[in-house]
């Protein structure tokens, strides 16, 4: 059996615990010892173990991509997913799984995909050891209604857009069938509406509630997980209600919803979108065409404003944040999640670590029943990163791909700049 020491590193178990030195011992695809220096660390130490020296660097457990669109390769509109052809699609969303894995990213929980099989084919070539990747749990295209965010079709002008569009609990019982059927880890509701879709804006929730519980018995029938794209407030309670496991964006809320939030702490996840917004209402967009005058437009510094207050106090009720969110767009491409981190710390009052225990062990409890992912501690999965410099005093020395000086996943050294 392989074994890697990392010796010497500062550690940040992501368990509550302060950050302190010493040696993880890896066996297998296992994390097999933690050592604290100067309790026994040389005993630890196999003969046979390949030894990495860590003085001075940070190790952290890798990190999760909460609501990741993988095929997503610098999106500025919906044609950019319909026109492409499938296989070109393919290439994008191996490219996005590479810059994942390299950005110290070592899972990716799946939201939704430009066509079906996308996150299905890079997941399997992944898993294979054929392509670098994270971990993935595969998504699908979203489900929506008619009429709502995703539809692109027009009486006159008939166009399949990247959602499967159903009406009513039947229509969608065979549609989240359809997903399981094609492998998807991951089943994707289009609950509300979106500031991308003047028709159907981010307050409104064009999905019924019966067509939601419908699609959550489903999922879980097939022992899948299901998400919502959700801004609204009725949105979010009817997912709430019907078993939603994971809640994408839910910028409003009243007193109800966060009560409600509260008593489900321990079964959700609640994933914001909050880089996408904060290049759009900044100037971080404006190449692209949306400087902050037409995100003022569009909403983007309301919908941002209302983010930052819900998000807030779903921190301080102890609601599980997972960072990530809607990366893939041109101004917020793969490998930039962790700029999340510093978001997180500015808008929603996180400590640094807070904020990297919802990239870490959060993520690892989203991905994984078993609760063996996400954390620095004997028995867990060694999904490692080893950063140089000190990421607590400075979280944004993530988004380097220069200071990532090792990733391991599953046991494996998958890259890093040692």
């Amino acid at each position: 059996m392989a074994r890697i020491l990392i010796a010497n590193a500062t550690i940040f178990p992501a368990t509550g615990v302060e950050t302190f030195t010493g040696d993880v011992l890896v066996e297998g695809n296992r994390i097999a010892a933690v050592t604290r220096s100067g309790e026994g660390a040389a005993a630890a130490r196999p003969a046979d173990a390949r030894v990495i020296d860590a003085a001075g660097k940070f190790l952290m457990p890798g990190m999760t991509e909460g609501h990741a669109h993988l095929s997503f390769e610098n999106v500025t509109a919906t044609e950019n997913l319909i026109t492409p052809t499938p296989e070109a699609q393919a290439f994008a969303t191996a490219r996005g799984a590479r810059a994942l894995i390299e950005a110290g990213f070592t899972s990716a929980y799946g939201a939704s995909e430009a066509k079906m099989g996308l996150g299905v084919a890079v997941r399997d070539e992944v898993n294979a050891g054929r392509l670098p990747g994270p971990r993935i749990r595969a998504a699908g295209l979203e489900i929506s209604v008619t009429g709502a965010m995703g539809d692109e079709s027009r009486t006159h002008n008939p166009r399949i857009g990247p959602s499967l569009i159903v009406d009513g609990p039947q229509e969608m019982q065979k549609a989240v069938r359809l997903c399981a059927r094609e492998g998807c880890d991951n089943i994707k509701l289009d609950v509300s509406g979106d500031p991308f879709y003047p028709g159907t804006p981010a307050a409104t929730t064009p999905m019924s509630f019966e067509e939601i519980r419908v699609a959550a018995e489903t999922a879980h029938a097939y022992g899948r997980k299901i998400n919502a794209h959700t801004r609204s407030i009725a949105g979010s309670k009817a997912c709430i209600r019907a078993g939603i496991d994971g809640l994408f964006h839910c910028e409003y809320a009243d007193e109800e919803l966060f009560d409600m939030m509260e008593a489900a702490k321990d079964r959700i996840f609640v994933v914001p979108t909050v880089d996408l917004f904060h290049q759009m209402a900044t100037g971080g967009a404006a190449a692209w065409g949306i400087t902050p005058k037409v995100a003022g437009y569009m909403g983007i510094p309301a919908l941002l404003e209302a983010s930052i207050a819900t998000h807030g106090e779903l921190r301080k009720r102890g609601v599980r944040h997972l960072i990530g969110g809607d990366y893939g767009f041109a101004w917020s491409p793969h490998g930039g999640q962790a700029r999340d981190l510093a978001r997180f710390i500015d808008y929603y009052g996180y400590s640094p670590a807070e904020a990297l225990i919802c990239a870490t062990r959060n993520g690892g409890l989203a991905m994984r029943d078993e609760g063996d992912l996400g954390t620095i501690e004997q028995g867990k999965l060694a999904d490692l990163v080893l950063v140089a410099g000190d990421v607590l005093a400075d979280v944004t020395i993530l988004t380097d791909p220069s200071r990532i000086a090792l990733v391991i996943k599953d046991g494996a050294i998958q890259t890093g700049h040692l």
